[in-house]
């Protein structure tokens, strides 16, 4: 963990504005105080940098009008041998999940979107995580803002994934979305808390044909409906059951709302 220690405003402003930025983990106590069990690197100002000479963490002492090399050098410590933890996902219906740390490929997954969440959140709360960001491709629009908007938390990244899904030779099938997500991870991107799509015709007409294939009755939901499949607030069954329920009006009906992120469906 990071510790800022510091009783100079100005040092304190600048060093937790930039870790903020930056999705770091830490904390921050009296230059008096002991240094938390866990702490791998001290941030503090000139005035209190002979304060921590004997501890076993190194100490960084951070010129405020310079505060970004300071956190720099405190991320690159922590990030040490193994390196920073970088989740790269490739999204759709299956997204590719990869967990790097440093270089090095350490965990990979496909799973059904609704599943995505949880999955990556285990890897960047894990015990083992050094820093962690999560990388989000900006193709499949719409499965890629449900899961940047569900990521809370964590910092997310959308990278532009022009040329990350690799040829496939054979024997390689099924393998392109884990590998695009592999060169997802590897690419920096730029932050992001939400991302609003409004979706395209083509969007609602592909949710509305995969309903059709999957009623019983050959018969598609509505647009209303299909929006709220899109935006994720419905799986395509539960839309499907209101429009038994319901007719053609595309009316609420009493199905749970999705945006808790706890469907367990590919919605999209």
């Amino acid at each position: 963990m990071i510790v800022v220690a510091t009783a100079d405003f100005e040092v304190y402003h600048e060093v937790v504005a930039d870790l903020r930025e930056r999705g770091a983990t830490f904390t921050t106590i009296e230059p008096d105080d002991p240094l938390p069990s866990k702490t791998v690197v001290v941030l503090t100002g000139a005035e209190h940098a002979k304060s921590f000479g004997d501890a076993d963490a190194p100490t960084i002492v951070v010129d405020p009008d310079d505060s970004r090399q300071a956190v720099d050098q405190a991320l690159a410590t922590i990030r040490g041998e193994h390196g920073r933890t970088v989740v790269g996902v490739d999204p759709g219906r299956q997204p590719g999940i990869a967990v790097l740390a440093g270089e090095t490929v350490v965990a990979a997954f496909q799973v059904p979107l609704g599943d995505a969440v949880d999955v990556v959140l285990e890897e960047v709360r894990g015990d083992d995580a050094v820093d962690p960001v999560v990388r989000i491709g900006d193709g499949s629009r719409l499965e890629g803002a449900k899961l940047i908007n569900e990521l809370e938390d964590v910092r997310v990244e959308m990278v532009d994934e022009t040329g990350t899904t690799p040829y496939l030779g054979t024997g390689a099938r099924g393998m392109g979305d884990v590998l695009a997500a592999v060169n997802i991870a590897r690419l920096e991107g730029e932050a992001i808390d939400t991302r609003e799509i409004e979706p395209t015709p083509g969007e609602l007409q592909v949710i509305k044909d995969r309903s059709r294939e999957r009623s019983e009755t050959n018969r598609a939901i509505d647009e209303a409906l299909a929006r709220r499949v899109a935006c994720g607030e419905l799986t395509v069954e539960e839309a499907l059951a209101v429009h038994r329920n319901d007719g053609n009006d595309g009316g609420g009906g009493d199905v749970p709302d999705r945006r808790d992120g706890n469907d367990n469906g590919d919605v999209n």
